[in-house]
């Protein structure tokens, strides 16, 4: 696949809860961005594709990003909260790399301005990979094959922090969901979805108000929300405490492929997406800092299913991610 770069062509804009729905503002871009980003080269991308399932990142080779970003589960983990280096459960799930090309900031809370550091965060967190970037750069400098493949697609720099963060970036980028019944949908394909799954999304847009935050393409605002779960973690406002509305908010997650991403939410305390429906439809916990957009609203059994429906159609029909070997 040949990513072209150039600008995206989708001008995300939020559907007010009740108004016609416009599946124009949901059409996938056709190309990946990489503006004001290093270049993007299939060279580059393969370096990155195989530090991220490399365990040599790690303190003590035994994970690797994939541990917690799983092809097999929408690059998430199938497990309320990963396990880290310290063979403890993770404060947080493991946010999903799709699709991150058109996300920004990262993590929950926002920390990250972009990729690169956000690559940085979980190698050199002690309680997640517990690796170091200067000894990682030393070992992969001694592997015959990384040196002359780094020396080749960065000539002037060869293996270093930046070149291994900028490469794994890089990578994270070409991680599109493929084309859904959704999309097709969107393209003009009336048997695409079916009845169900269209009056499912005429409750996302609607009653429900989910795109209120799930706008776009992607399905996210790139914003930060306090939707009502019980928590301590006081999430965006630790970073930025400019505002009182960020106490306990996080941000929106995308929805592409969501079905095979559960459990749901920051911290992976909703099982399923019968119990997402079921937290929204109650309007979460009642204090300032709660979204204005979250209210309580009531839906019938097959109102549920559809909207179920609906949201399995944004699951790629056919999404391959062969493992890259890795040199010795």
């Amino acid at each position: 696949m040949r990513f072209l770069i150039a600008a995206s062509l989708l001008a995300l804009a939020a559907v007010q809860p009740g108004a016609a729905a416009d599946l124009s503002a949901y059409k996938r871009p056709l190309t990946v961005p990489f503006e004001g980003v290093t270049a993007y080269s299939p060279q580059l991308a393969t370096l990155g594709k195989m530090l991220f399932f490399d365990p040599r990142l790690s303190g003590n080779k035994n994970m690797t990003c994939a541990s917690c970003h799983n092809p097999s589960f929408g690059f998430e983990t199938p497990v309320t909260t990963p396990i880290g280096a310290a063979n403890t459960a993770l404060a947080r799930q493991a946010p999903t790399v799709l699709n991150v090309a058109w996300v920004s900031p990262f993590f929950w809370d926002g920390r990250a301005p972009n990729l690169e550091e956000q690559a940085a965060g979980p190698i050199t967190a002690a309680a997640e990979m517990n690796g170091k970037l200067d000894t990682a750069v030393t070992e992969m400098r001694a592997i015959p094959d990384y040196k002359k493949w780094f020396d080749e697609v960065f000539p002037d720099k060869g293996v270093t922090k930046e070149t291994m963060l900028t490469a794994i970036a890089t990578y994270e980028r070409t991680v599109v969901s493929n084309w859904s019944p959704f999309d097709r949908w969107v393209d003009g394909d009336e048997k695409a979805v079916s009845d169900s799954a269209k009056r499912g999304f005429e409750l996302f847009t609607g009653t429900a108000g989910c795109s209120s935050c799930h706008t776009g393409w992607n399905f996210t605002d790139n914003k930060f929300h306090d939707i009502g779960l019980p928590s301590d973690d006081i999430g965006r406002y630790k970073i930025d405490a400019s505002s009182p509305d960020n106490k306990y908010a996080f941000k929106t997650p995308g929805l592409r492929n969501t079905l095979y991403r559960g459990p749901y939410m920051h911290d992976g305390s909703l099982k399923s997406m019968d119990e997402v429906i079921v937290h929204y439809e109650s309007g979460g916990v009642s204090r300032p800092s709660l979204d204005r957009a979250m209210s309580p609203f009531l839906l019938t059994d097959q109102e549920s299913k559809d909207l179920i429906a609906f949201l399995g159609t944004l699951t790629a029909e056919k999404q391959d991610i062969p493992l890259p070997t890795l040199p010795n």
